[in-house]
């Protein structure tokens, strides 16, 4: 600080020596203007003669600017969401992606903000879209659908490595949206189709060689009693019956009918 106010020069003492002594004549009309509130969400980086006064910013309250000799330029310290435009990028696997994101940032250095770059906002939105852009170009299609937390993390490292010397802080980056051609969605969506029928075969084939071995188990012990066989028989037949309201076709043993008979005619 001592060194900054030491550049001024003389006559730099000079003029400003001249402000405070105009603001003591006009005193107490020019106080007022003299004074200037700063809120708890700025920060004001104060100029003497374009030196920048301190290393830090002032604020918030009310702080004294001289007239003539000070300016002040007040920086927002609120956290900032900007929208990254939809990006047409070529992934690693040479497929064309449309995506877009959201970036939330804030400045933490109002003096670095102010001396380091012209407009701090519209730079951190370029950087951004760039970033976006050189990142994902290194990662397949399937690794940018599956695994977008790690990308989004990616992308924020390097975003804020790059911001952090400019007094930006990146608090989270966000990929909203994916866009692929259509072609390519249909592609992707009969494989999934393929994909899911192939698994419903296993599935239906596993279940038929289940169902086999429990009719195979019940087969055994249906042989065992002939007498079991006939009730399955007739609870079969009790089931249909109360399920669907049709005929019953009954079949009984030729020789049940034989016997029949000859007890007819023996009678």
């Amino acid at each position: 600080i001592a060194d900054r106010q030491e550049g001024i020069g003389v006559c730099g003492w000079i003029l400003v020596s001249l402000s405070f002594l105009l603001v003591l004549i006009t005193f107490p009309v020019s106080i007022w203007a003299c004074i200037k509130v700063v809120r708890e969400y700025e920060r004001a980086v104060v100029f003497r003669l374009g030196h920048i006064l301190s290393k830090k910013a002032k604020g918030p309250g009310m702080i004294l600017v001289p007239p003539c000799t000070d300016t002040f330029i007040k920086v927002d310290l609120r956290m900032v969401t900007c929208k990254i435009p939809p990006q047409e990028i070529l992934t690693r696997d040479a497929v064309t992606a449309q995506v877009d994101g959201v970036v939330h940032y804030r400045i933490h250095s109002a003096v670095s903000a102010v001396a380091s770059v012209t407009d701090v906002h519209s730079a951190t939105l370029l950087l951004a879209q760039t970033t976006l852009r050189n990142v994902l170009g290194t990662q397949s299609l399937a690794q940018l659908l599956a695994a977008r937390e790690e990308t989004a993390h990616s992308i924020q490292a390097t975003l804020g490595s790059a911001t952090e010397q400019r007094g930006v802080k990146v608090a989270r980056v966000e990929i909203k949206d994916i866009r692929i051609p259509m072609a390519l969605q249909r592609a992707m969506a009969a494989e999934a189709e393929a994909a899911q029928e192939t698994r419903a075969k296993v599935v239906a084939a596993e279940g038929e060689m289940n169902a086999s071995r429990a009719l195979q188990q019940a087969s055994m012990v249906l042989a065992e009693s002939p007498a079991g066989l006939q009730l399955r028989y007739l609870q079969t037949l009790t089931t249909v019956a109360a399920q669907n309201n049709s005929t019953i076709v009954f079949p009984l043993p030729i020789n049940m009918f034989g016997s029949l008979g000859q007890k007819s005619t023996g009678g």
